[in-house]
């Protein structure tokens, strides 16, 4: 078989659709009865899937749960880069900020944290690679862990003990701490 009459590989399809229907019912589920009562096949039964499917890529409700919570987020976005750093980091504290200002968007982050445990979160994995991503392009000004500590930890704090206190940030203001100076 030549490389032109090879199959191609199908993006989307019924896979897609599947995957689709999967996210909707966990949120909806999260947003219902929280993270901690959502089950393999209570999410097959509101998805219409085989809960068989779920455990195929999943494994387990929890493990499900973090790979959602790292989605919801859409690590495929591109990160702002108008060549201005500060700017950027601001515009992307203020796109986590409105995110998890969604109730059932915070609600899979707790999930995603809790069925992490231990381990580091695929949703805190993904932030990080994007902390890295500006270090990198604030030629050594801050690293990325930096971000993480100023920029990230007093947002997602605020995501999971304090959520009505979202609207009340201003992203500028911890971007401005990472640089070293106060609005």
């Amino acid at each position: 078989m030549t490389a032109e009459s090879s199959p191609r590989r199908r993006t989307g399809g019924r896979s897609a659709a599947v995957l689709a229907s999967i996210r909707k019912a966990v949120e909806e589920l999260i947003a219902e009865r929280g993270s901690d009562a959502i089950t393999v096949p209570m999410v097959a039964e509101r998805a219409g899937v085989n809960h068989s499917s779920i455990y195929r890529r999943w494994g387990d409700a929890r493990t499900m749960i973090n790979d959602l919570a790292t989605y919801r987020l859409d690590p495929e976005r591109g990160l702002p880069d108008t060549g201005d750093v500060r700017a950027d980091l601001a515009v992307w504290a203020q796109e986590m900020i409105g995110h998890y200002g969604v109730p059932v968007n915070a609600a899979i982050l707790r999930g995603g944290a809790a069925a992490a445990g231990e381990s580091e979160s695929d949703c805190l994995r993904d932030r990080r690679a994007e902390a890295a991503a500006f270090a990198a392009r604030s030629g050594g000004v801050f690293s990325g862990d930096d971000v993480i500590d100023r920029v990230v930890a007093p947002i997602i704090y605020r995501v999971i003990f304090l959520p009505w206190t979202l609207s009340e940030i201003d992203a500028r203001a911890y971007v401005d701490e990472l640089h070293g100076r106060h609005p």
